[in-house]
């Protein structure tokens, strides 16, 4: 189960990435197009491709351990009482996060049945993109069930581990750059 998780979360890092990918190709069309005088509407398919690639990110980017998150309160915590308040971060953030993934669903489904389309020179249907956002919160509620049976279960969740880790990385720089100057000091001194 863990390999099958980890495989969603890469393989939707990797969409994310894609998809920004996507973003810089369709403008360089539109550039082309100017050129060769056909005409590419590059801004809806590019805002269509930034909305892909933020939603395909979250979940990645959340189990990396890379999201913002301001640890002036639970980091003053307590073990038990960081574990709380991380089991009730991951609760809510699911719920929020199950309630926006049905309801992109059903947007998606809304778009496919009136066949709504872009009001760009393109006409695309709304569906489409709508996917990618419905698809990307879904990923994301599910790395967020994920991180909250890590809390309940006891383990510190991946990206809090993740964050410590780095924390604890540039620490270890840090000491190592202080040691260096140390003995640079102590060097010259000697001279």
């Amino acid at each position: 189960m863990r390999r099958a998780l980890d495989i969603l979360y890469s393989s939707s890092g990797l969409l994310s990435a894609f998809f920004l990918m996507m973003i810089g190709v369709t403008i360089l069309l539109q550039i082309a197009g100017r050129f060769l005088n056909f005409a590419f509407d590059a801004t809806e398919v590019s805002g269509f491709c930034m909305a892909a690639s933020t939603f395909f990110g979250l979940a990645y980017t959340l189990k990396a351990g890379a999201h913002i998150r301001v640890n002036l309160l639970v980091g003053k915590l307590s073990a038990p009482n960081r574990r709380g308040v991380e089991i009730w971060c991951c609760t809510l953030g699911a719920a929020a996060f199950a309630y926006v993934s049905v309801n992109a669903w059903l947007m998606a489904y809304d778009s496919f049945l009136f066949g709504d389309t872009s009001p760009g020179l393109m006409a695309v249907p709304f569906w489409i993109p709508q996917l990618g956002m419905a698809l990307g919160a879904s990923i994301m509620t599910i790395g967020l069930v994920d991180e909250l049976v890590l809390a309940l279960g006891g383990r510190i969740p991946d990206f809090a581990d993740a964050e410590a880790q780095a924390i604890g990385d540039e620490l270890e720089a840090a000491s190592v750059d202080m040691a260096g100057e140390v003995v640079g000091a102590a060097k010259a001194t000697n001279r």
